[in-house]
């Protein structure tokens, strides 16, 4: 049943893709009989964490037409990196941080953390300088909001490291460590602690940590996070057992909160109290279709640009489940589960303007570009499917020319 429908999804991108071949061209045609020039075309910056090895060495970098979805340039090396797994921009846009998901750096148990300059014009990325994890394998990492500093969340290492960023946006060597604690049920997975996402609120108060080993998210205020009070005890809550947090996404009005279990391929929704940091729980959802007897790891989660629909990535099922919220109380409702068109979405992310979402599958190294329905929420495939080996996150980032070279504000 699944090759059918990735069949017939591939069909529909083919189809797709020569479409919208067909209409660029008798457009082009079309304004080139009447001697009118051809009008600036704005573009979409994408930037590709993968796993390297044999077949990639490092950061990609995609130009995508931002009226289509198109790919105008690439996929092409940005920057050679190990493992650069996840990806962050710093405020200003001309930095970009890498995890090293790696279990060993320079001789220590530790993997690494990678500051890139960003050319504002190519897009292409130099390597500033690079600093130890303090943890084994990072998978995710969070830029402070002010510049100041990155958040590292290492796997294997089951710890938190903050590294403060010196004037330039250098890394410097972690100011502070937290080394979590526990396990859980499940024996292949919840061994010990597994830090696999660290998030910043949007009051800017606290660090969130999602820990799928013990089955937590723990909450600390930021002035602990920076070192102010480095003997702190983190508040947070406790998930059922075997549930395995992995990712969570604040909605636009800070009041809610998402979090995505890998594990068990739920949603879990929280209140936020901003003022003093507590979660209340009110509502477990799927997503996955009930009685899916398959073997599911929920992966990501992000909220639209609009604040009206929650998204996630299924690998196994290999789709896109999503959720509408209710706007008065933050509760999900079920719209739909889309096939993403390959295997194993890993990650996936929205532009700013909320038109397309991009699916990194990881299994079928491929990047494939959704249209977002803005009615409606639900994605629809664009005519642009990339081959990246092994993707493993998506990043946007402002593209500040044109396709004429002109600039962009």
């Amino acid at each position: 049943m699944r090759r059918k429908r990735e069949a017939l999804l591939g069909r529909f991108l083919r189809r797709a893709a020569a479409a919208a071949l067909v209409l660029a061209s008798a457009a082009a045609a079309q304004a080139g009989a009447k001697g009118e020039p051809e009008p600036p075309r704005a573009r979409l910056r994408v930037y590709v964490g993968t796993y390297t090895g044999s077949t990639s060495r490092g950061i990609y970098k995609i130009e995508l037409d931002a009226s289509t979805g198109a790919v105008v340039e690439g996929p092409a090396l940005a920057g050679r990196s190990e493992n650069p797994s996840f990806l962050a921009l710093h405020p200003g846009g001309r930095l970009l941080y890498a995890v090293n998901e790696l279990p060993s750096f320079r001789g220590r148990s530790t993997g690494a953390v990678s500051a890139f300059t960003v050319d504002p014009t190519t897009g292409s990325l130099t390597l500033l300088n690079q600093q130890p994890s303090e943890g084994a394998d990072p998978c995710h990492l969070a830029v402070d909001p002010e510049g100041r500093s990155v958040v590292v969340a290492n796997y294997s290492g089951g710890s938190v490291a903050l590294l403060p960023l010196d004037a330039d946006g250098r890394l410097m060597p972690a100011a502070r460590v937290r080394h979590l604690s526990g396990s859980g049920p499940n024996a292949s997975r919840q061994q010990s602690p597994h830090a696999h996402g660290v998030f910043i609120d949007p009051s800017k108060s606290f660090l969130l940590t999602a820990d799928l080993g013990s089955d937590r998210l723990l909450v600390e205020r930021r002035d602990s996070a920076a070192g102010a009070d480095a003997g702190a005890t983190p508040d947070g809550v406790t998930f059922p057992p075997g549930s395995g947090p992995r990712h969570a996404a604040f909605d636009l009005s800070g009041r809610f909160l998402y979090v995505v279990n890998e594990l068990f391929s739920t949603v879990a929704a929280f209140r936020w109290d901003a003022e003093r940091g507590r979660l209340e729980p009110f509502q477990t959802i799927p997503a996955v279709a009930e009685g899916f007897s398959g073997d599911n790891k929920s992966a990501e989660i992000a909220v639209s640009p609009d604040g009206r629909f929650v998204y996630v990535s299924n690998r196994g099922d290999d789709s896109i489940t999503v959720f509408h919220i209710n706007p008065d109380d933050g509760r999900l409702a079920f719209l739909e589960r889309v096939p993403v068109g390959g295997k194993t979405p890993r990650h996936f992310a929205i532009n700013p303007t909320g038109q397309w979402l991009i699916v990194a599958n990881q299994d079928s190294d491929s990047i494939v570009v959704f249209g977002l329905d803005p009615g409606t929420g639900l994605p629809h495939a664009a005519a642009t499917s990339v081959a990246v080996s092994q993707p493993v996150s998506i990043l946007f980032a402002p593209a500040l020319h044109t396709a004429n070279g002109a600039s962009l504000p």
